[in-house]
């Protein structure tokens, strides 16, 4: 009996040590907000970060007036001419209410489109936000920061070798 008290009880502290970092994450803070009528379908788009700059890591929610319950929608994200691909809208892994990514990132600056088509009670229909303005990337460049941070492991790798060879044993004859 004491085994299965013991046992039930560590399960217990495991199920609640797992939880734990899940009940971390902070809420989604939606900062800037823009407005997109898609045929009978007023949205709601929210960013966590404004401006946006490109490679930055942010949350981008998509709020229909009315709710999501009754509807499904695609986003097509548009840089220039390139299409990003149709992407089915799904809900937001923390903001569970409205459709949305999780820290995505746009990869280049410019100006983009998000193009969203939203089927819903009132019939399909099809809305854009134009003229996005991403900034460039903030930060270093991309290569010189990958640079700085290997420093560390070609030490690391100087260090092994070095190790290495003092304490190899001499060949006898």
């Amino acid at each position: 009996m004491r085994r299965t008290l013991l046992g039930l009880a560590g399960a217990v502290a495991l199920l609640l040590g797992l939880t734990a970092p899940a009940l971390a994450f902070e809420p989604v803070n939606v900062v800037h907000t823009e407005k997109v009528q898609a045929g009978p379908y007023n949205l709601t788009v929210g960013f966590s970060t404004w401006p946006v700059k490109a490679m930055q890591s942010l949350d981008f929610t998509f709020a229909p007036e009315d709710g999501i319950a009754d509807k499904k929608g695609t986003l097509t994200l548009v840089h220039g001419d390139k299409e990003m691909g149709d992407d089915p809208l799904a809900r937001h892994p923390r903001k569970r209410e409205v459709w949305g990514l999780d820290i995505q990132a746009l990869p280049e600056p410019g100006t983009w489109t998000f193009k969203f088509a939203i089927d819903g009670p009132a019939g399909p229909a099809t809305g854009e936000l134009k003229n996005l303005q991403v900034m460039e990337q903030p930060g270093p460049p991309m290569g010189l920061s990958w640079a700085i941070s290997t420093i560390p492991l070609f030490g690391l790798i100087a260090l092994i070798v070095i190790a290495w060879r003092r304490t190899r044993t001499p060949a006898r004859d």
